[in-house]
């Protein structure tokens, strides 16, 4: 018997319990979004025909009940649940899973109609009308969310409760943990603590509010999604995270989701709470957001190494840290920059040469495996070429680029060094008490960033 063979007769045992008039499973589909949990799509027969439902648990692979750095799978439909109860757009939790159940940590929501890509939402014709509204919406949605009286509802009892600087110093800490030196990280974590915001309220904060983690139609906003990292806190981090370019899918101009304005996010904020933020708020937690999602990143990619949890996906999102990074040059330190060309797939004496060879795997697995795979396994195709792509811009130019790298960085340092060490020593100091306006070190780490992205992800809005 094989190991699908069991999680699906054993799903079917737990509707048997679960769902009222459940009769038979007829398909049970995971799918491909979510890097950190798994979701799945469940059709089953009953009495009044078939109903799709959904599945969300903790990855199989993975020795805990929550995702990285988040809350547990059972503190998550609570807060679904309290959604719902404050009408705020959501699934309703039908089932939670039992250890007795046999399928780990999760829980079973209603299924609802609605997109939830991001570069979907942002480019589908069926969503042209609604998409102007969304931030408007957002907006209110937040203020709603806000607006929760946390204490009343006692979610300290399973919420952290954090201050600004504690929500900086914990991401920076996981972060140093990885002892990876990466000296934007460093540089934007020293800003960050050294603008802090005043202190302003403590509230509900959903904190991975943002295109991608909303279910819109064309009639508006049917769910708020993903609630695994939600704590107590400034909730102008909700605001600054769905501003974030990472989660613009391209459209750089429009700042909220990549379909719409800040003005619009925060009037509709202001008429669901009567409170004007200021924009220049949001920027602080733009600020914040990108530096977050580039040490996430990078925590997601550790998981992988380490072999807790074996994902072909993880690596390469690590990979998108450089994204991030280049999103905090821009917003700190914006400027010029200047990135090689790459030489041609044949340049050397081989026949085949190593390019040439990385690119026909990439070929075969883009234009054949993902074009005649279904489902998550085409999607694996395609996150494989993009894996094979980056290591084969890396043998390209990634040499060309450490070279530069180790030249700037011995001028700005004054010392010798392999380019590991000269890095690691940059990052040293600027964990100490290096000025962030030291001669040099801006256009030495926008070079390096940009150098980085070009690797890893030249297509990227914030490198063009």
């Amino acid at each position: 018997m094989t190991t699908a063979q069991e999680f699906t007769q054993t799903l079917s045992r737990v509707l048997a319990s679960a769902i009222p008039g459940f009769e038979a499973l007829v398909d049970c589909r995971q799918l491909t979004a979510g890097a950190s949990q798994e979701t799945y799509r469940i059709i089953y027969r009953g009495a009044e025909g078939e109903t799709s439902i959904a599945l969300r648990r903790g990855q199989a692979t993975s020795t805990s009940d929550s995702s990285v750095g988040g809350i547990s799978l059972e503190a998550e439909a609570k807060l679904f649940k309290l959604a719902k109860r404050y009408d705020i757009p959501s699934p309703t939790v039908l089932y939670e899973l039992q250890p007795e159940d046999g399928l780990g940590a999760g829980f079973i929501m209603n299924w609802l109609e609605g997109e939830t890509l991001g570069h979907r939402i942002n480019r589908r014709p069926e969503l042209a009308d609604i998409r102007p509204k969304l931030a408007y919406r957002c907006g209110e949605i937040l203020g709603q969310i806000h607006s929760i009286d946390w204490r009343k509802e006692k979610l300290d009892s399973f919420l952290e409760v954090v201050d600004t600087r504690a929500v900086i110093q914990k991401a920076w800490d996981q972060y140093l943990a990885l002892n990876i030196p990466t000296p934007m990280i460093d540089f934007t974590a020293r800003w960050l603590l050294e603008n802090l915001p005043e202190h302003g309220r403590q509230t509900l904060v959903h904190s991975d509010f943002r295109n991608g983690n909303l279910m819109i139609s064309p009639q508006g906003v049917e769910a708020v999604l993903d609630w695994e990292l939600a704590h107590i806190g400034d909730p102008i981090q909700d605001l600054g995270w769905l501003t974030v370019n990472s989660w613009r899918f391209g459209n750089r101009e429009l700042a909220v989701g990549g379909f719409g304005h800040l003005d619009d996010l925060l009037a509709g904020y202001s008429d669901a709470t009567g409170i004007e933020v200021n924009p220049q708020d949001v920027v602080f937690w733009q600020v914040f957001g990108s530096f977050g999602w580039s040490v996430g990143t990078l925590g997601m990619a550790h998981t992988w190494r380490t072999g807790e949890t074996p994902s072909l996906e993880r690596p390469v999102i690590g990979r998108r840290s450089s994204e991030a990074q280049m999103d905090c040059v821009n917003l700190l330190i914006p400027g010029d920059f200047n990135l090689p060309e790459a030489p041609g797939l044949d340049a050397g004496t081989q026949l085949p040469m190593p390019a040439e060879l990385l690119q026909g795997v990439m070929d075969f697995l883009k234009d054949e495996a993902a074009a005649n795979l279904e489902g998550r396994s085409g999607f694996l195709a395609k996150v494989a070429a993009n894996s094979l792509g980056i290591a084969q811009r890396e043998l390209l130019i990634g040499p060309k680029l450490a070279s530069e790298e180790r030249q700037r960085l011995q001028a700005l340092l004054g010392q010798d060094g392999d380019v590991d060490h000269l890095r690691g020593e940059l990052s040293k100091r600027l964990r100490a008490d290096m000025p962030l306006d030291s001669p040099s070190l801006a256009d030495h780490l926008r070079q390096t960033v940009a150098g980085q992205l070009a690797i890893d992800q030249p297509g990227y809005s914030a490198l063009q």
